[in-house]
């Protein structure tokens, strides 16, 4: 019952948030804000993350390859499926859940604790609709490119460390990356990728908007928020990855 309970507060939160705003001109400065800080200041984590497990995947693969049975063009092959399918729409949107979900949930929260929310809401205010929604469109507006810049990296740290180690040879690795490609599989990553920076953003901003106590309650707030979000990350992948390629 505590389930469903919250779970209709996380709807109706839903409800009050997709509103018109009353003043476009502070939305669309406020999205801007929320892109660069949602979106721009992720790519640094993310492009030092996805470089190395491009590698550290070529390097593991290429260990499992040595039966001469198997054709050299596979590694390039299991780099570009992995990377696509799984790794970056899904790993790199865990990663930005505990990065971007707890800035939102302790900022949203800090307002709440402050009373900062209830001023907004006495003003007349919508705060659910001027807090949230900037940060739920810039989470659906660049975790997609997030995600397509993720796969870029990480195979472009897949090719440097297998030439250069010598794993594979450029030729073999290149017709790996070209060998059966299907082009769906990139809409799929996107489409992957934009329902979960809704999750993340929704589920992080419900949890610091109903904070209440203080600062280690915001704390608390936080942490079930990167918790949940994760969580409902991996059950829709489960389901999205069921309904589409099952």
């Amino acid at each position: 019952m505590n389930f469903f309970y919250h779970f209709g507060k996380y709807l109706i939160l839903l409800k009050d948030t997709f509103k018109r705003p009353l003043n476009h001109r502070y939305f669309l400065r406020q999205l801007v804000s929320e892109i660069d800080a949602i979106g721009l200041n992720s790519l640094g984590i993310v492009t030092i993350i996805s470089v190395f497990i491009g590698a550290v995947l070529v390097i593991q693969t290429g260990y499992q390859m040595q039966n001469p049975l198997i054709p050299a063009y596979t590694l390039g092959y299991g780099l570009r499926e992995s990377v696509i399918l799984e790794f970056s729409p899904t790993i790199v949107s865990l990663i930005l859940a505990g990065k971007i979900g707890s800035s939102i949930a302790s900022q949203i929260g800090t307002m709440r604790v402050t009373e900062q929310i209830d001023a907004l809401d006495i003003m007349g205010v919508n705060s659910a609709n001027f807090l949230i929604l900037p940060k739920i469109l810039a989470g659906i507006f660049t975790f997609p490119f997030i995600v397509i810049i993720s796969m870029i990296v990480s195979i472009t740290g897949g090719y440097l460390a297998a030439v250069m180690w010598g794993i594979s040879t450029s030729m073999d690795f290149i017709s790996g990356l070209n060998y059966w490609f299907v082009p769906f599989e990139i809409a799929y990553a996107i489409l992957k990728a934009t329902f979960f920076s809704f999750l993340i953003t929704s589920i992080s901003a419900f949890h610091g908007y109903y904070a209440s106590g203080g600062a280690v309650d915001v704390g608390k707030s936080s942490t079930k928020a990167v918790v949940y979000s994760s969580i409902a990350l991996l059950l829709s992948n489960l389901i999205i990855t069921k309904i589409i390629l099952g």
